[in-house]
């Protein structure tokens, strides 16, 4: 849920100015605005790590997604130990190998494996608590590893509870022709969604566009690398939002 709400502030935040857009603006790149304004107004008098991390992230919005020969789907399993579903998530992946990757972030345990798509996959793994900014940093941490490849262009993060619901190739030529991300958000005016705002992520998280959503997601490269390269409002949420804050 925290990245899920992270994610959708951050892109925002970045591309586009603090007033009223249409959601659909948010994740897709067709119809929107000219990229001198994308960026927000300055509420405040920036730090230079904050203007380079501005700077960067424009310069990576304004390249236009290119479809690679060798493009791959990075599918990023948070678990806390074995994947109850691997040997299905082996018939999903066989006969495509090249256009796909598996990262996994195993927090508890070490995984027993069946499938040799998933041997040798695991990443630095740390403990992760539901609710927590360590979920945030286990999801980031998977991102990461998967950014490093640069034939990976779109990234799924999964639990080990998930299985595909259509074929290989479906999922592929969706991903990869539609040229979005996909966030789970919602308005939740409740104690647990809204009310979890604090003054003290003022003036960069403003209320009304506090949302609240699953963290599963699915991400092109370019709003990848803009959560990667963002701090500003991974530390608001590390600070001030948690389910022991208050």
């Amino acid at each position: 849920m925290t990245l899920s709400l992270i994610t959708m502030l951050v892109l925002m935040a970045y591309m586009y100015p603090h007033h009223s857009k249409r959601a659909c603006y948010m994740i897709s790149s067709r119809g929107c605005k000219a990229l001198a304004d994308w960026l927000p107004p300055s509420l405040r008098e920036y730090s230079d790590d904050e203007i380079a991390a501005r700077v960067v992230i424009r310069e990576i919005m304004s390249n236009a997604p290119v479809i690679r020969r060798d493009s791959k789907i990075a599918f990023m399993f948070l678990t806390p130990g074995t994947l109850p579903f691997e040997r299905l998530w082996d018939r999903f992946f066989q006969g495509h190998e090249g256009k796909f990757s598996v990262y996994i972030h195993a927090s508890k345990e070490r995984p027993v494996h069946h499938s040799h798509y998933f041997l040798d996959r695991e990443i630095r793994s740390d403990e992760v608590v539901w609710g927590r900014i360590s979920m945030v940093d286990a999801e980031r941490r998977l991102l990461a590893n998967a950014l490093r490849d640069p034939a990976n262009q779109q990234f799924v993060l999964l639990s080990e509870s998930c299985v595909p619901l259509r074929s290989f190739e479906y999922i592929y030529n969706y991903l990869m022709y539609s040229n979005l991300s996909y966030v789970d958000c919602f308005d939740d005016p409740g104690q647990h969604g809204s009310g979890r705002h604090m003054d003290h992520m003022l003036p960069e998280i403003p209320k009304k566009y506090f949302r609240k959503g699953a963290q599963w997601f699915t991400m092109k490269r370019q709003h990848a690398i803009v959560i990667m390269a963002d701090s500003l409002y991974y530390s608001r949420f590390r600070d001030y939002c948690g389910v022991s804050i208050s």
